[in-house]
């Protein structure tokens, strides 16, 4: 089983939206049942929150399914739990650094890492209202995720 978790700032934007993204990219393809997707928080202002209305209506418009989701904050525990832990900024991987008390095996990184775009964050459409755009950029990393995976399982 390979477990990711993508995480940002409130878990109800960014990180949901990857996790709605990735799940349904991993339903198109057979070995999607090896792979467990979920994502959280660097804070906790919007637990339980479901996700931002205005990125849900673009996941859907873009033919996403929005599973239930309800924000929940990473714990230290979580970094033992996870295989990947992605973050969508450099701020959430500063947060998630505290969080987890470092990162000593590897296991963070930055979405766009993923697509080929090393230390470029993912646009926060909390604030640039270009919830497609986030979207796309999401899509470019998680297919660049994937690709890496099948990659390795070839080695």
């Amino acid at each position: 089983m390979i477990r990711i978790l993508f995480v940002c700032h409130g878990n109800i934007c960014r990180s949901a939206a990857a996790e709605m993204i990735m799940r349904q990219k991993l339903e198109e393809r057979p070995e999607g049942e090896r792979f467990r997707i979920a994502s959280a928080a660097a804070t906790r202002e919007e637990i339980g929150n479901d996700i931002y209305p205005p990125m849900k209506k673009a996941l859907q418009a873009a033919g996403y399914v929005c599973h239930p989701h309800a924000a929940r904050q990473t714990t230290r525990a979580d970094y033992n739990a996870w295989d990947y832990i992605i973050g969508m900024d450099s701020e959430n991987m500063m947060d998630m650094r505290r969080i987890y008390g470092g990162d000593p095996e590897g296991k963070l990184s930055l979405m766009m890492d993923w697509a080929g775009e090393a230390g470029q964050e993912i646009d926060d459409p909390w604030y640039t209202r270009d919830f497609r755009g986030t979207i796309h950029q999401i899509e470019e990393g998680c297919e660049g995720l994937l690709a890496w995976l099948r990659e390795q399982e070839r080695r």
